[in-house]
C-alpha cells in the first residue's frame, strides 16, 4: 500500500488494480490532477484499507477520508464488481463514488456495474480527460453537500428565531398551555390577553 500526496486540500482516491503497470498509470494520472492517491493490488486489500475486513491492520489510515474508489473490473480473487457490491452494501461507505475500469467494452457488464451503483465505467487505458471529468464531478457533489448542510443550518436557525420568548414577569405557576409556533401555511391564531 502506497499513499502519494501533492497538496493539502486535495481529494483522496483509493485505486485498486492487480496490474502493477495499470496501478502506476492511474496513480500518475491522479497525481497530475492533484489527487491524494492510495494504491492497493486487490479487492481484499481495498476492503482492509476501508475497514470492512475483520483482519484489519490499517489503523494508521483511520484519519484519511476516501472521496473516490477506482477499481479494475477483472482481478483474481475479488472482482471489481464484487468490491463495488460490498462497498454499496456498507452503511458507512455506500456514499463513496466507485468507478470501474476495464479494457473490455462489454455492454452487459457496463450496465450491470452502473445498475449496482457505480459512478462511472472507464475503458482502459484511462486518460487524463477521464480523471479531470471525475474530479469535476466529485467537486460538484462535495460542494452540493456543503450547500445542503449550510441550507439546513440556516433553516434551523430561522425556525429557532420564531420560538416564543416569555417575559420574565410571566409566572410558571399559572395554568397556561403553550403550543408550538404556527407553521407558515396556517394563519396565526389570535391570543387572549392574560
Amino acid at each position: 500500500m502506497e499513499t502519494i500526496s501533492s497538496s493539502s486540500t486535495e481529494l483522496h482516491v483509493l485505486a485498486v488494480d492487480d496490474s502493477n503497470i495499470d496501478r502506476k498509470v492511474i496513480e500518475r494520472l491522479l497525481k497530475i490532477s492533484s489527487f491524494k492517491v492510495t494504491v492497493v493490488d486487490s479487492g481484499s486489500r481495498a476492503l482492509e484499507y476501508l475497514g470492512l475486513e475483520e483482519n484489519r491492520n490499517s489503523s494508521q489510515f483511520d484519519d484519511l477520508k476516501v472521496n473516490l474508489i477506482m477499481t479494475d473490473y477483472s482481478m483474481p480473487g475479488m472482482t471489481g464488481f464484487e468490491l463495488l457490491k460490498k462497498i454499496k452494501n456498507s452503511s458507512t461507505l455506500k456514499e463513496i463514488p466507485v468507478v470501474i475500469m476495464s479494457s473490455e467494452n462489454i455492454l452487459t457488464r457496463i450496465d450491470r456495474c452502473l445498475e449496482e451503483g457505480a459512478e462511472d465505467y472507464l475503458l482502459k487505458p484511462v486518460k487524463l480527460s477521464d480523471v479531470t471529468r471525475l474530479k469535476d464531478s466529485i467537486l460538484k457533489t462535495e460542494n452540493r453537500g456543503i450547500s445542503e448542510l449550510q441550507s439546513h443550518r440556516g433553516k434551523r436557525k430561522r425556525s429557532d428565531d420564531r420560538l416564543l420568548v416569555l417575559p420574565s414577569s410571566f409566572s410558571c405557576h399559572k395554568d397556561v398551555s403553550i403550543s408550538p409556533p404556527p407553521s407558515p401555511q396556517q394563519p396565526t391564531p389570535k391570543l387572549a390577553r392574560l
